[in-house]
């Protein structure tokens, strides 16, 4: 089974190893690329000031922090595991993930700070998914945003993944935030491939990301069960568990 990946590089060559140890393989295609802020030290010099702790949403943002910034005493709350583990890797100390989406990270730094023992900084990019600043806002918090990175979107799909795509060698394409699925149906549609994913099935992180993907016909279109890198890969390892007749009447 091969599997397409189009999370940023990093994140994808960690997914590719969970991938191969279920026997699938993985073909990497970042949707976006990660490029630090210049001024990433100084916008964390000024959001760390008496703040209580950090707010991570991605992996790439706990990498960026830790690329800007020597602070690791500071407690860390992140929106999953995988951004968790991103943490722990970069030095973190404290580190709790909410193991599920933005709201959910909302809930659990409620639950774990108070609005009067400081702000709450949020290293993030320009564009970030859902409201955390304004829900935690209505709970009394101040949520300071420091942009220090910029997530840029691929302008083409690669030769390598159009003509694997074309060959039928693709079986499953991994989606993990609105915007990725939205870019690569875009991609697709401009590579003239758009026809031949009616032979993949995509794995969707939630249903908003799969709203992103139906623009498209796929061979089938999976949702997690949870808005979790875990759950997501549940449903992968049920399409391969699917032989070729299981495939043709789920589709």
């Amino acid at each position: 089974m091969k599997v397409l990946v189009t999370r940023p590089r990093a994140d994808s060559e960690t997914l590719a190893m969970m991938l191969a140890a279920r026997g699938i393989g993985a073909v990497i295609e970042p949707l976006l690329t990660i490029h630090p802020k210049p001024d990433a030290k100084a916008l964390l010099e000024r959001g760390l000031a008496e703040a209580q702790a950090l707010l991570f949403t991605s992996a790439n943002g706990a990498r960026a922090f830790a690329q800007a910034s020597t602070q690791r005493e500071i407690p860390v709350f992140t929106v999953g595991d995988a951004t968790a583990r991103a943490a722990k890797a970069a030095g973190f100390t404290h580190v709790e993930s909410a193991q599920g989406n933005v709201a959910d990270l909302a809930e659990l730094a409620a639950a774990r700070l108070k609005p009067g023992k400081g702000a709450l900084l949020h290293p993030a990019a320009s564009e970030v998914a859902g409201d955390l600043a304004g829900d935690l806002a209505r709970r009394g918090f101040e949520v300071r945003r420091a942009v220090i990175y910029e997530a840029v979107p691929a302008t083409e799909l690669s030769t390598a993944a159009q003509s694997l795509i074309k060959g039928g060698g693709l079986d499953a394409a991994l989606f993990f935030s609105p915007r990725t699925a939205r870019s690569f149906v875009r991609l697709a549609v401009k590579a003239g491939i758009a026809a031949s994913l009616g032979r993949v099935a995509a794995v969707a992180l939630s249903a908003e990301v799969a709203e992103g993907l139906r623009e498209i016909g796929w061979r089938s279109i999976e949702v997690a069960g949870t808005p979790t890198e875990t759950a997501l890969l549940t449903a992968l390892d049920r399409i391969h568990g699917e032989d070729p007749i299981d495939r043709k009447a789920h589709s």
